[in-house]
């Protein structure tokens, strides 16, 4: 009888491996993205004037692909906003689902209110509340699905791309008397208290005032020339949207494109960030 040959002995350990690999397969996730525009524009680059090309779910699910989204981004919306239509939204059943809200809450000046807010589940008029009335509909739901809160980014000058009207300063100083780092400091609480992963972005050490940008491109007060000043140096230098040509031209984006809005390496550093927590899951 013939002895078996190295060759033969090695076929049962790659039958092994082929079994252990594929027992370690993850099964599919579906995951839906709640959120405001920066969810919103991942799937409609056109708005961007295709200067994000891959947005921050794009490049979750391009390096986790057993994870499909759902995007449930709107633009402009606020936590509020999300609560008010939370019932005609189309939520479906998910394994995942991110709440990406706040940064527009600050902008229109919505207050925050208390933890008790919260708490109590005492209603839409407060960040605090829609934050409870959105996590009470995601529980309802899938009781055992995962949730993670996103808490905005930083943010410095925003001027929108398609109307140069429409503009916001940026989160190094306050709304209405409310910081938009105190926003995500609610946010941070209620994920403490429901024992739940927050993605602090504002905190994020890679997302910082001094790296949205390269520069603004706006006239020098004594000159009346173009000029790209770093940031903080903007800070307070006029723009007149009537007159002044856009102050972010392609060549100033830097993890975003428009002071707000990330680029796509600004969205690689939410979408990494997120990642990190997804793969807990």
């Amino acid at each position: 009888m013939s002895m078996p040959t190295k060759s033969m002995k090695k076929i049962p350990l790659l039958l092994l491996a082929i079994c252990l690999l594929s027992s370690f397969k993850h099964k599919d996730l579906t995951w839906v993205a709640i959120g405001d525009s920066i969810s919103y524009l991942n799937d409609h680059l056109n708005e961007t004037d295709n200067r994000l090309t891959r947005g921050y779910l794009t490049q979750v699910t391009e390096k986790l692909p057993y994870i499909h989204y759902i995007n449930k981004g709107y633009n402009g919306w606020t936590s509020g906003g999300i609560a008010n239509r939370i019932d005609s939204l189309g939520l479906t059943n998910a394994d995942i689902y991110t709440v990406f809200l706040g940064t527009n809450d600050w902008w229109q000046g919505r207050p925050i209110g208390t933890f008790n807010d919260y708490k109590n589940n005492a209603g839409n008029n407060t960040i605090y509340g829609s934050f409870r009335i959105i996590i009470n509909k995601l529980r309802t739901l899938n009781p055992e699905a995962k949730i993670v809160l996103i808490a905005p980014m930083q943010r410095v000058d925003f001027v929108y791309l398609f109307d140069k009207n429409n503009t916001a300063y940026g989160s190094y100083k306050p709304k209405n008397g409310q910081t938009l780092e105190a926003v995500c400091g609610a946010i941070d609480s209620i994920g403490q208290y429901e024992h739940i992963p927050v993605d602090n972005l504002y905190h994020n050490r890679a997302l910082t005032l001094d790296k949205l940008v390269k520069f603004k491109r706006v006239k020098d007060p004594a000159t009346g020339q173009y000029v790209n000043y770093q940031y903080p140096k903007f800070i307070d230098i006029p723009f007149n949207p009537a007159t002044d040509e856009h102050p972010y031209p392609k060549e100033a984006m830097a993890l975003t494109y428009d002071g707000l809005h990330p680029s796509d390496d600004g969205d690689a550093v939410i979408a990494k960030s997120l990642i990190g927590i997804f793969k807990k899951f």
